[in-house]
């Protein structure tokens, strides 16, 4: 519930994250839908905008434009880490390339590569552009499938919220988690990823998902992945394997599952929404033929505006004994304002909230 005092004192909740999570905005569905990721090390100090104004990336934003011109149709997400005295070796770059590799899934594959910094043009192109060449990079490649890598933002030039609450949940998870995880567990500073009115939000790899607004008491449940699900809900922004709607219902089937669902393997899809009306409708049928960026991200805004969206979500173990599906109506519920970015002179704007209102376990 939206208080008129919440909204009055504002300049008190100058944080948009302070403002989101004081007014109840329900994270669920605000993870990105990826199906590679590129993660490259980073000195800081970065600006804003990192990737247009550091000339040590422009080999990686040169074959990243090649890259989207041969692939128009695969999400491919490039985030930068800051290198960690104990992680990192001077004078040397890591880069991490995450993918999904079958449609059913439940983590991302993993390769790392730590190499001189002279070879950066050389591995990053081998690696998007010409795979086939990667072999002669072999040697720089690293055995680290068994380690869990997890990124909190901390990009204050983007916006101070992540700063403000992403590093000192970085510096926790840093001294009380992967201190003492016999190496299994490495947390990074990475640069923005979304949802800063989430802050602090991190991204969980090799599974891909996303959690926002934490707090310390809840890191056990997060990182040790037993104890009540419950408890984690209002925290989970959704798994980056999915898109929006059907995140929305995954957290649903993951509290009835419990925690094997993270291993099931999985998909899910959208099979009918709520159209908009008329206008809404014939204008995203155009802009299906209109090749330009902008169209595109018009058209993902309109199908996100839905009142009711149909999904179904397929699954299976991993030795494939179980095996079936659910089926989940997602219905808007109503709207909460919520601060986008902080600032004392950022307007709120209502965003949509919407919610499970029929899940249904299907052969």
């Amino acid at each position: 519930m939206i208080t008129s005092e919440l909204v009055e004192n504002q300049t008190e909740c100058s944080y948009c994250n302070v403002f989101s999570k004081a007014n109840g905005a329900d994270p669920i569905g605000t993870a990105p839908t990826v199906e590679q990721w590129l993660i490259v090390e980073v000195p800081q100090p970065w600006t804003s905008n990192p990737w247009k104004n550091n000339s040590r990336l422009q080999p990686i934003v040169e074959a990243l434009k090649q890259w989207e011109q041969l692939n128009p149709k695969i999400m491919l997400r490039p985030l930068l880490v800051v290198p960690d005295e104990d992680y990192s070796k001077p004078g040397y770059v890591r880069i991490f390339h995450y993918c999904r590799s079958t449609v059913l899934f439940s983590e991302f594959e993993k390769q790392e590569y730590l190499f001189p910094e002279d070879e950066l043009s050389s591995v990053i192109h081998a690696l998007l552009i010409q795979p086939q060449k990667l072999e002669k990079f072999e040697h720089y490649r690293q055995n680290t499938q068994d380690i869990r890598e997890i990124l909190v933002c901390t990009h204050t030039q983007v916006d101070r919220a992540c700063g403000r609450f992403g590093y000192p949940l970085y510096q926790e998870l840093r001294q009380n988690y992967a201190a003492n995880s016999q190496k299994k567990l490495r947390i990074w500073q990475t640069n923005h990823f979304g949802g800063h009115q989430f802050a602090p939000t991190l991204i969980d790899f090799p599974s891909g998902r996303f959690w926002g607004h934490l707090e310390s008491d809840i890191l056990d449940l997060l990182i040790h992945q037993e104890g009540n699900l419950v408890d984690l809900k209002p925290y989970y922004r959704g798994w980056s394997g999915l898109v929006k709607f059907a995140q929305i219902a995954e957290r649903e089937i993951w509290d009835k599952e419990g925690w094997n669902w993270l291993n099931y393997h999985k998909s899910g899809r959208v099979i009918a929404q709520d159209q908009g009306g008329i206008f809404i409708y014939i204008l995203k049928q155009i802009l299906r033929f209109i090749p330009l960026p902008q169209a595109k991200i018009l058209r993902k805004k309109l199908e996100q505006k839905a009142t009711w969206v149909d999904v179904i979500i397929e699954y299976n173990s991993p030795e494939d004994t179980v095996q079936g599906a659910y089926t989940a109506r997602v219905k808007l519920s109503g709207k909460v304002l919520s601060l986008l970015r902080s600032g004392e002179q950022v307007k709120p704007k209502a965003v949509e909230q919407y919610q499970v209102s029929r899940l249904l376990k299907v052969n």
